[in-house]
């Protein structure tokens, strides 16, 4: 591995920068044309100004991280640490502490290095990493998602669900550990994070509370490259002294890169393979999310991982009294969920999207501005599932994002999920529902139905009822 501070340029092709623009500049419908739908990387500006994190996380003196606000208000919380000098597998190696604990180290290496003598390199260099801060303490309100990452169907599904419906496989839903993917990093200088994409395939967004970081880009149509001949292994750091006869694409990819400042946000597409390094004392808050623009990513990931599990345990088909059960559940220990669970999600989301449509056909001129609107109610893809507060809790979550993302909110005083007329409504809806066919027809026939009601909006006791 290259020398901790001032590792210089790795030996790989710069193909330019990433793009950064001030995001106060930007409506969510320019950041789906330009960011979204062609899945660019972004360096956003301009949206981090009010985080209350932005204020209590930084040293009173502005010059790096408040270590102190953090063990004397958070010190109590068990975190997972990477050792960024050591490999494991495909990551770097990991172990828990307290936060207090991780703050002591901190303080100690940021005194060596001041102190005359050199800081010993052989000692772990360590990195703070998939704190699910948010989630264990809601109260405190760190920040705020910037509109452009407000239609999250995975943590908005993951703060009233479980990802996996297997009780053999999933945790105990209150543990915090595994409730969403909604993430504080902390780590001094000279820490860092493997090549590679993020999980699910996923978007995710990083925003810089201090410090600054190298991010290097391989956009997806060249990451076979990262591969060897079986793609089933890939490259480690693209600072390494990449064997070319292991990895015989390497030398042809060409990255994009950018320096991430305080106070910026980087945006990450879907499959994108990534490589970061702190070079200061750094600070970020970062969320994994998928919805209608990436879900094709996500689908085809499983449908990989899928295969490959199923080859895996090929010699023992004939001896398996369940093996498609056993290859899925293989599949939601090996990559996070699996066929099952991806439909039920889908489902879920399906409906609750079909909620939003329900309640907009009541408010006056609503369906003829949904030009703008149609990305989030109608793209956006349940039965016994309606009558959970779970669910409902997901409706409401949903409805929520929606008027973050859109200037114009719904008006006072419409139904809500409570309503009886509602639950009959989703009730004829869901009953419908038997497997993927079914929730395409059950689409087209609500868009259908949207489409009269949207003809009819001017004259309303004309239009048809809204049922399927």
């Amino acid at each position: 591995m290259q020398e901790r501070q001032g590792l210089g340029r790795p030996a790989v092709t710069i193909g330019g920068e990433v793009e950064r623009i001030d995001g106060r500049a930007l409506s969510y419908d320019e950041f789906v044309e330009r960011y979204l739908k062609p899945n660019r990387p972004v360096v956003l500006t301009g949206l981090m100004d009010d985080w209350r994190a932005a204020a209590d996380w930084l040293a009173p003196d502005g010059g790096g991280p408040n270590l102190h606000f953090f063990a004397d208000h958070f010190g109590k919380s068990v975190v997972q640490v990477a050792d960024c000098s050591t490999r494991e597998f495909t990551d770097q190696k990991r172990q828990e502490m307290t936060v207090a604990e991780f703050i002591s180290y901190w303080l100690k290496l940021s005194l060596e290095k001041r102190s005359v003598l050199c800081s010993d390199e052989s000692k772990p260099l360590l990195y703070l990493k998939d704190w699910h801060f948010n989630k264990e303490y809601p109260d405190y309100v760190a920040y705020t998602a910037p509109p452009f990452f407000t239609d999250d169907w995975l943590n908005l599904y993951l703060d009233s669900h479980l990802i996996h419906r297997d009780s053999d496989i999933h945790r105990d839903k209150n543990e915090a550990n595994c409730a969403d993917y909604r993430f504080v990093y902390m780590g001094p200088k000279g820490t860092w994070t493997p090549l590679h994409a993020d999980v699910f395939r996923s978007y995710s967004w990083s925003g810089n509370v201090c410090g600054r970081k190298h991010w290097f880009f391989l956009p997806p149509s060249q990451c076979h490259l990262v591969f060897d001949k079986y793609l089933r292994s890939s490259v480690y750091s693209i600072y390494d002294d990449v064997s070319e006869k292991k990895f015989p694409g390497f030398r042809k990819t060409i990255w994009l890169e950018c320096i991430q400042e305080q106070n910026e946000i980087v945006f990450v597409p879907s499959g994108w393979y990534h490589q970061v390094h702190n070079l200061e004392d750094t600070i970020s808050i970062n969320h994994n999310w998928f919805n209608a623009y990436n879900l094709s990513w996500v689908w085809n990931l499983l449908l990989r991982d899928y295969k490959v599990a199923k080859e895996y345990i090929e010699d023992i088909r004939d001896i398996c009294d369940n093996f498609e059960g056993l290859c899925q559940r293989n599949l939601a220990a090996n990559t996070g969920m699996n066929f099952y669970d991806f439909m039920i999600f889908i489902t879920r989301f399906t409906l609750s999207n079909i909620v939003q449509l329900f309640h907009l056909r009541h408010e006056e001129g609503s369906l003829n501005s949904l030009a703008t609107r149609s990305n989030l109610f109608i793209t956006n893809l349940i039965s016994k599932i309606i009558h959970e507060q779970e669910f409902q809790d997901l409706s409401r979550a949903l409805r929520m994002a929606y008027e973050c993302i859109n200037t114009t909110k719904l008006k006072e005083g419409s139904q809500t999920v409570s309503d009886s007329a509602f639950f009959d409504f989703v009730t004829s809806l869901g009953s419908k529902i038997h497997g993927p066919e079914d929730l395409v027809g059950l689409i087209d026939r609500v868009l259908e139905k949207t489409d009269n009601s949207n003809r009819n909006i001017n004259n309303p006791c004309d239009a048809e009822p809204f049922v399927v």
